[in-house]
């Protein structure tokens, strides 16, 4: 969520320009995976395959004090190492991940990205509140997971967004205005991690507009920006920088495809909860 008091249309910063949208001979393909980490004392947890992490990985979970925070960090990086591993054919502990350099007229980068990878396979990472969201793509995506705010956190941070889309939120009933701040704001982190700036590039500078896939405005140029179904308590979207519609699959990773040795189940193994063709 953007920081309360946030300046909206402050000054720009120096970031790394948008990805050059690739032209496609046919649709693009986005993959999703949902996963709901296992609870810190549960049989689950003692099983998660640590040592498919490197020491940067170990070392930041270290860092979270709630046991539950600190599972959920596992777990999320455990099974986006499994995903990278089946796309790419590598054991996952041999992945080296980390972020995107920087070219040189630009401020900084976020984007992660696989260094020296096998196929030119990107990703995206988000969790938040026991929900975690994978995405992967042949181009450069972003993804993001939120719990649902309260109308208090909605009525703080709201004014951080764009002034239409606030004005838009402003116009709904209060009580439909938490739903339909997270679809936003879920749209607008995952386009920001997309980008490459996370939210250095103030959420107030771009116009995703309120409402759901079918009424919302059009994402920004050269961008598909779409919401993830993620159940009752989150919203989720992801952003993928094509023209065109991309063929959506949307898996359900339970705690097994987190398992060390033969007892894990690959990712492909994860039921399909959603698939939808591009146009």
């Amino acid at each position: 969520m953007p920081r309360p008091g946030a300046e909206p249309g402050g000054p720009p910063h120096r970031f790394a320009q948008p990805p050059r949208i690739p032209v496609l001979r046919e649709p693009p393909r986005l993959s999703l995976w949902l996963l709901r980490p296992p609870a810190p004392d549960s049989p689950a947890a003692a099983r998660l395959a640590v040592r498919e992490l490197d020491a940067a990985e170990l070392r930041r979970a270290e860092l979270f004090v709630r046991p539950t925070d600190r599972v959920q960090y596992l777990s999320a990086h455990i099974a986006l190492r499994r995903v990278l591993a089946e796309a790419t054919g590598y054991p996952p502990e041999r992945l080296r991940l980390g972020q995107e350099p920087a070219p040189a007229h630009a401020y900084r980068t976020m984007r992660p990205v696989l260094r020296d990878p096998p196929l030119p396979v990107h990703f995206s990472l988000s969790h938040s509140h026991g929900l975690v969201l994978i995405g992967t793509a042949a181009t450069v995506l972003g993804v993001d997971v939120q719990r649902t705010p309260t109308t208090e956190t909605v009525r703080v941070c709201g004014p951080a967004l764009h002034r239409a889309e606030w004005q838009e939120l402003l116009a709904l009933p209060e009580a439909r205005r938490p739903d339909a701040f997270a679809q936003l704001w879920t749209r607008k982190e995952a386009y920001l991690k997309g980008l490459g700036t996370g939210l250095g590039r103030s959420p107030s500078r771009d116009y995703l507009g309120v409402g759901t896939d079918a009424d919302a405005p059009p994402g920004p140029a050269g961008w598909i920006v779409r919401n993830v179904p993620a159940g009752p308590y989150h919203a989720a979207a992801a952003a993928l920088a094509v023209p065109a519609e991309p063929i959506v699959t949307l898996r359900s990773l339970p705690a097994a495809c987190l398992y060390e040795g033969a007892a894990g189940l690959p990712p492909s193994a994860a039921p399909l909860l959603l698939r939808r063709r591009g146009s």
